[in-house]
């Protein structure tokens, strides 16, 4: 049965023609005290007629409602036939169709009207004036409240359905928007592992084809850190990847702290690049996300001054822990040359390294940078924009420019707690 109803629920047409036929059958049980059968069965067959359409022309409905039912008095009056139709209930199923469906200004003409075919059959076929109101009155009251509930439900059920089309809207909103962030975050990440890697290989490659010949052992040497850099770049994206396909708790994000710091800063030597490290604080017990973030940074700050920072670079890491942030600084000698830089390191003498592809105006401004970066080869500006990204995801802030001298520094500070941020996705890298 529920299902029959559902079914009917959807087919207002259908549901209006069984009301109508239910009235027909009703109406044919008093043809039996007609003064005019004929006249009678005409009369029953076009009364239910409008309540088959009630629903899809109201106010026509109603109105042709009326008119048949003042035919229907003026007539029993001209052949002397008092008999009511019991079809004549569709009245106040039309007076429930205008309130609930069309308004109540509405419903109020159309009781207007049924109140002037009472009072008319009243007159002409001196029915009974106390029994006529009373049953009217209930009747039509009766009608009047059930479309008013009816109304306030149907209302009641298209705020709900609104409501749930602009939250599906809200819901694939956020959908669109969390694939871009994921989408974003796999960039930065893969873009962290394999830049490094890669701008010490070429760095590397373009040192032992100019040592080649003059000097074999610089080019082995240059070699061997192609090699080693290769499988470690290779064993990071693996991982990196790994990390990328799963989600993971916090506590299983790779810490990488003062250990992976040094790592990063070993590597850089090996390439040729004079490194100095100054770690205060304690730096393993922090978050993975900014523990994972300041890594980054002196991985990414480290590679640009390999990059473009001349003949005979050196760099300064600090990295220090103060009471409610961590403070990266890395500076480096940008390209003015420097007293104690190892001259026989591999790629010590490359040429080609200027401070061109880098150098722009500074900009300190909370978690946010204007300076270009060269990216692989020169000149994408991937680095800086992933770190300035990074720091404002993070809620800190970044400053990157040259210093007196020559000097080029990137100084980021990153809050330990994470917070709400302007820049930030709501979705920490890992």
């Amino acid at each position: 049965m529920r299902q029959f109803s559902l079914w009917l629920r959807g087919k207002p047409l259908v549901a209006d023609s069984m009301l109508a036929l239910g009235l027909l059958v009703f109406d044919l049980t008093a043809i039996g005290a007609a003064v005019q059968p004929a006249v009678y069965l005409v009369l029953a067959g076009l009364l239910p007629l409008p309540i088959a359409l009630r629903r899809r022309y109201p106010r026509s409905m109603s109105a042709a409602m009326v008119a048949l039912a003042i035919g229907t008095t003026l007539l029993g009056y001209l052949l002397d036939d008092a008999v009511q139709h019991p079809a004549l209930l569709g009245l106040g199923v039309m007076l429930y169709t205008l309130v609930a469906y069309v308004g109540r200004r509405e419903g109020l003409i159309l009781l207007v009207a049924l109140a002037v075919d009472s009072l008319l059959a009243m007159a002409l076929l001196h029915q009974p004036t106390t029994t006529t109101l009373a049953f009217v009155a209930v009747y039509y009251a009766l009608c009047w409240t059930l479309a008013e509930f009816n109304g306030a439900r149907h209302a009641y059920d298209a705020e709900v359905a609104a409501r749930l089309a602009v939250a599906d809207d809200e819901l694939r909103r956020r959908t669109h928007e969390a694939v871009a962030a994921e989408r974003t975050r796999i960039a930065r990440e893969l873009h962290d592992v394999v830049a490094h890697a890669v701008s010490v290989i070429i760095v590397q490659a373009d040192g032992a084809r100019f040592a080649l010949r003059r000097d074999p052992d610089a080019a082995e040497r240059s070699l061997g850190v192609i090699a080693a850099t290769g499988r470690d770049a290779l064993r990071e994206l693996r991982r990196t990847v790994e990390l990328l396909r799963t989600e993971h708790a916090p506590g299983e994000l790779p810490q990488h702290g003062t250990a992976g710091i040094a790592k990063v800063v070993a590597m850089m030597r090996g390439t040729g690049l004079a490194v100095e490290l100054e770690m205060t604080g304690a730096i393993d017990d922090i978050t993975p996300e900014v523990s994972l973030g300041v890594h980054r940074i002196v991985q990414e700050s480290l590679t640009n001054t390999l990059r473009h920072a001349g003949a005979h670079p050196k760099a300064w890491v600090r990295v220090h822990r103060r009471e409610h942030d961590v403070l990266i600084e890395v500076t480096d000698s940008g390209g003015a040359p420097v007293a104690d830089s190892p001259s026989g390191a591999p790629g010590a003498s490359m040429p080609g390294r200027g401070v061109s592809g880098r150098r722009g105006e500074p900009n300190s401004v909370g978690g946010t940078s204007s300076t270009s970066a060269s990216g692989l080869g020169g000149g994408s500006g991937l680095g800086l924009v992933g770190m300035r990204e990074r720091v404002a995801v993070l809620g800190g802030s970044l400053t990157v420019g040259p210093e007196p001298g020559g000097a080029w520094r990137v100084c980021a500070i990153i809050p330990l707690e994470l917070a709400e941020h302007p820049g930030s996705t709501g979705m920490p890298w890992r």
